[in-house]
């Protein structure tokens, strides 16, 4: 079974809606759900499917930011999970930029977590090894 989580912090100079926005752009969540984190708000964003990662497949070649993207996931590949950081305030006006650290995200990172079976697949979906910037191949969603 596919699992994705998104969690996101919501500062106290932030505005809730807003970073619900801004996970919106690249994430269609089933549930949310809201925890207290001393001063701020944890946003938890889940669903069971990997089409809520629609939205993050098409910016990756819209973007034209394939072979980056891949050695992000492959980084944060492990076992059957993959873990990576996406920049809060560019999430924000839809544009797709990973982050190493939470550090380079001032107000916080999205964070994604996915757990399957089918990890390596999953990548290979999102995205493809490419030649000259072109994929070389398209995979359907695992």
């Amino acid at each position: 079974m596919d699992k994705v989580m998104v969690v996101a912090e919501v500062r106290p100079s932030e505005d809730k809606e807003k970073v619900i926005n801004a996970v919106s752009n690249f994430f269609t969540y089933e549930k949310i759900r809201e925890d207290s984190l001393d001063l701020s708000l944890v946003l938890r964003f889940e669903s069971d499917t990997l089409k809520s990662l629609m939205k993050v497949h098409k910016a990756l070649r819209e973007e034209k930011i394939l072979d980056a993207s891949r050695k992000y996931l492959l980084r944060g590949l492990e076992g059957d999970k993959i873990t990576f950081m996406i920049h809060k305030q560019a999430a924000a006006v839809r544009v797709l930029t990973f982050v190493d650290t939470e550090d380079e995200s001032p107000l916080g990172p999205i964070k994604f977590f996915i757990k399957s079976e089918k990890a390596r697949d999953i990548i290979d979906w999102l995205a493809p090894k490419t030649s000259h910037g072109k994929p070389l191949w398209e995979n359907p969603m695992p």
